[in-house]
């Protein structure tokens, strides 16, 4: 069964129409952990997100349901339909407007900022922590499964990070988090800046959406931040999002690999054990930007 009859299939149930009634428009282009695809019943438009493959491993899907209806209070994200936690397929009303990854990320730093502090301060409490410690270590035990062995530089590298660890770690600062606010996942709209994806939603530190924020260009995470705090940071500042950007990396190193070790470099055409060392080569460099 392909992807597009796949959406047929499942639409078709949720809204109680014909398969023929449900036409799939087109993919939306940007994801790699998942498939979203834009399709059209009953003249209106949805989005239907189908997970990659043993995308289960990284996301909770009970969690991810349970938080969106949490975040819903806040306006920011698309109408959830329809979510299976079984398989993680989602259906969600489309949103007219334009990623802001398409657009000047730097032009729209005000609304980026107003959308985070609206998450961090809106007393909202997500179902469960991030917690970036243990996620490091679950993301390690899949990798487990297949008798690897982290290299030494890894394990230096995390060594690093985990003695910085009591510094910036502080559960006491931890407010919702998005967990994945790249500016992929913002869009552009007539009524403001939204926030899509809520997968990697939890409890963390704020500092921690704003690295993700310079998920492609660190450069947009950097002048994020003063406008963020409202004032000029301070060293220890930029020290907190250097810190949690390793962290980052890290994290994402261990996703590159396990995709390489699935056979996803193949199926995708990205070579995902040279993004794997990238991501080694970006934790050195933000280690040693701390002082």
């Amino acid at each position: 069964m392909t992807n597009e009859q796949r959406i047929q299939e499942v639409a078709a149930t949720v809204f109680d129409v014909n398969p023929t009634a449900v036409s799939v428009d087109h993919r939306l282009m940007g994801g790699m952990s998942n498939y979203t695809y834009v399709f059209t019943v009953n003249d209106e438009k949805f989005t239907f997100r189908i997970p990659g493959k043993n995308a289960e491993k990284f996301v909770d899907r009970d969690i991810e349901k349970t938080n969106i209806k949490i975040v819903d209070k806040l306006g920011l994200n698309n109408d959830t339909v329809y979510l299976d936690v079984a398989s993680g397929m989602k259906i969600a009303r489309y949103l007219e407007g334009q990623p802001l990854s398409t657009t000047d990320p730097l032009g729209h730093l005000i609304e980026a900022a107003y959308v985070l502090h609206r998450i961090h301060d809106s007393e909202l409490r997500a179902v469960n922590d991030y917690n970036p410690q243990q996620r490091l270590a679950r993301y390690e035990g899949h990798l487990a499964e297949f008798d690897f062995d982290h290299s030494d530089r890894y394990n230096n590298l995390k060594a690093r990070w985990m003695a910085q660890r009591d510094a910036y770690v502080d559960p006491s600062r931890w407010t919702l988090c998005h967990g994945d606010s790249q500016i992929s996942n913002f869009v552009v709209t007539d009524d403001g800046l939204r926030l899509m994806d809520w997968e990697f939603t939890g409890n963390n530190d704020p500092f921690y959406d704003i690295a993700c924020f310079g998920n492609n260009d660190f450069g947009h995470a950097l002048a994020l931040l003063p406008v963020y705090l409202g004032h000029e940071p301070s060293v220890e500042d930029y020290n907190r999002l250097y810190f949690y950007r390793a962290y980052q990396c890290l994290q994402w190193h261990n996703v590159a690999l396990y995709k390489e070790f699935i056979g996803l470099s193949v199926d995708l055409g990205v070579d995902f054990a040279m993004v794997a060392n990238l991501y080694l080569d970006k934790t050195e460099k933000f280690l040693n930007s701390i002082k």
